[in-house]
């Protein structure tokens, strides 16, 4: 929920491809909702420090609630199925 509204954020992480096959994260996450480009939060290499790119549309302590969704996110186990 932001501004008191409820919201659709789908936060992207931007995947690079080095020498061949080998990818990984870049610590750049881009927001949008529906067509609407938010911006980005980008990490540092230890994913402590980040920064908003994106004017407008949420402000910096959104920003920040975003920022630590997505440090505490964790992937589902693929091999435990859906609850």
């Amino acid at each position: 929920m932001l501004n008191g509204d409820d919201h659709l954020i789908t936060i992207t992480p931007v995947i690079e491809t080095m020498h061949g096959s080998d990818k990984y994260v870049t610590g750049v996450f881009k927001l949008s909702e529906g067509h609407l480009d938010m911006g980005e939060i980008v990490f540092d290499d230890n994913m402590n420090q980040w920064e908003y790119t994106g004017e407008g549309g949420i402000t910096h302590k959104e920003a920040g609630e975003i920022a630590d969704f997505i440090r505490r996110y964790k992937e589902p186990d693929a091999g435990k199925g859906f609850i």
